[in-house]
């Protein structure tokens, strides 16, 4: 059987107009809370997530193991909210709990997630999963490119949840 691979571009962007993603195909958007625990799986520390809106939430954690910058093995299941509770207990050490806005939409037949932080209003994430590292990935024209940060460290959300980048932008 073979790994399960998540493969994925990152972009940093400008603060998306709302109004504009919500005109794209299959739009959702959810609210979302990510915690770093302590627990190990796989061989890895993990996060939990809880996700959803309007109180209907579901929940997940998640194990992650590198394979490349843009390549990494990836176990996520869904969990109770019981478990949630119980491995949030377990959150690491220097880590803060991350809060987002998730705005999923399809764009030439690839499916974009851009997410909004409290702690930014200029700029967002936008990610977009591939089936290989070697796959063109057309960027939305509601969307303005700052800069790729697939292989910037300062970008993943568990780096962010220890510190928040604020570096200057000059947009």
């Amino acid at each position: 059987m073979s790994e399960p691979l998540e493969i994925e571009h990152k972009w940093l962007i400008e603060y998306p107009d709302i109004s504009q993603l919500e005109k794209m195909d299959n739009f959702e958007c959810s609210e979302i809370e990510q915690i770093y625990i302590e627990h190990t799986e796989h061989g890895v520390k993990g996060r939990i997530r809880k996700r959803g809106k309007n109180g209907n939430f579901k929940y997940y954690k998640t194990f992650k193991k590198k394979v490349s910058n843009l390549t990494r093995i990836e176990y996520e299941s869904e969990i109770s909210e019981e478990e949630y509770n119980r491995l949030a207990k377990t959150k690491r050490t220097g880590y803060n709990i991350i809060s987002k806005t998730r705005y999923v939409f399809n764009f030439q037949n690839f499916t974009y997630e851009v997410d909004r932080f409290p702690f930014w209003s200029d700029r967002a994430f936008m990610e977009c999963e591939v089936e290989s590292e070697d796959v063109a990935v057309p960027i939305p024209d509601c969307v303005r490119v700052i800069k790729e940060v697939t292989d910037d460290k300062r970008y993943k959300n568990s780096y962010l949840a220890r510190k928040i980048t604020t570096e200057e932008l000059n947009l």
